[in-house]
């Protein structure tokens, strides 16, 4: 199933199904009033949930409206925990590269992962709020929302835990990363507000696509007019949800809400483009001597989705454009970073 957030005057919106095609939404106050609430009791609500869901592919209904994604929040507006990783080696290779720094000795063994900001989440349409001095890039990935995961979990059960699926972007102000590296404290200024696809999904929604482990399709990832690329999201990909999820959860538990990111999406060689705009600026630096491409700007717009095997959206887009916000202080010079 298909489930979203309508926003309303609440914080955390009104939980809705969304019809198979994305075109229409029923409100679920009557199950589950939020998508927190229905993970915090999912095994008792997800069947109920999942007969709305069939009932609204049948036929609309009288309960059901047009859905406009505009009106639609992130699926979790705010989330107990937000945890990103980088495990997709391809793009954590090509930025130290760019940049001459080596790989970590346990770079296969151990994955790169933050945690970031989790208490303001914006929807697919939301603006882009920043100052166009911090360096603005998208970062397109797969996030799992998770119900209760116990501490020490093994890699062979914590995908039992994976609840739904979605997209995200994990904005990133590359202008003021390496400084907060260097003091060696981890993000803080260099991570925006993350946006989120329309809806979540179950993973049965996904077919073949998901093994379990991965999810095995390419992301279209689009600038304005230009196409940045097509990666896929099920090659190359280090570390699987699984082994994500086991190492957050080495020494704590993870309460349901927790929401997962992949890092950026990124294959071998490139061949089939890139995820954000660092990696392209990577390219261009390891072929030129320099960066070409520019940061996002005010006014740009990001688009990122996925199709299936058909060509229909399975999330919906992530739309957004740029918004110039009030500079802030000016940041210092800066070397490329990217993981």
């Amino acid at each position: 199933m298909k489930l979203g957030t309508l926003k309303d005057d609440s914080r955390d919106g009104a939980l809705v199904v969304v019809s198979k095609d994305l075109r229409h939404a029923v409100i679920t106050y009557d199950v589950a009033p939020t998508l927190q609430s229905a993970l915090d009791d999912w095994d008792y609500l997800a069947p109920l949930l999942q007969q709305i869901y069939e009932d609204l592919n049948r036929s609309a209904g009288s309960r059901a409206f047009e859905l406009d994604p505009r009106r639609l929040a992130a699926p979790l507006p705010r989330a107990y925990q937000w945890l990103d990783a980088s495990a997709y080696l391809p793009h954590v290779e090509l930025m130290r590269k760019a940049r001459g720094a080596a790989m970590p000795e346990d770079a296969k063994k151990i994955p790169l992962m933050y945690q970031g900001d989790s208490g303001d989440f914006i929807g697919p349409c939301d603006p882009i709020d920043a100052d166009e001095a911090w360096g603005i890039d998208l970062e397109a990935e797969v996030a799992v929302f998770l119900g209760d995961v116990p501490l020490g979990v093994k890699p062979e059960r914590a995908g039992e835990h994976i609840r739904l699926l979605a997209l995200a972007n994990d904005v990133s102000l590359r202008n003021l990363i390496p400084a907060e590296l260097a003091r060696g404290f981890g993000f803080v200024h260099g991570k925006g507000a993350t946006a989120f696809s329309p809806v979540a999904v179950t993973p049965d929604e996904l077919g073949d696509a998901w093994n379990g482990r991965k999810l095995a399709r390419p992301v279209s990832v689009r600038v304005n007019e230009r196409s940045l690329g097509t990666p896929d999201s099920g090659t190359d990909m280090q570390f699987d949800f699984p082994h994500l999820i086991a190492h957050a959860a080495r020494t704590r538990r993870l309460g349901a809400g927790t929401v997962l990111g992949s890092g950026t999406i990124s294959n071998h060689g490139h061949g089939a483009g890139c995820a954000c705009l660092a990696e392209i600026r990577a390219l261009e630096t390891l072929r030129n001597g320099k960066p070409e491409t520019p940061w996002l700007k005010p006014g740009d717009r990001v688009r990122i989705e996925m199709f299936d095997a058909s060509g229909q959206s399975i999330f919906g887009a992530i739309d957004q454009q740029v918004r110039q916000c009030a500079p802030a202080h000016p940041p210092r010079p800066v070397q490329e970073s990217g993981e």
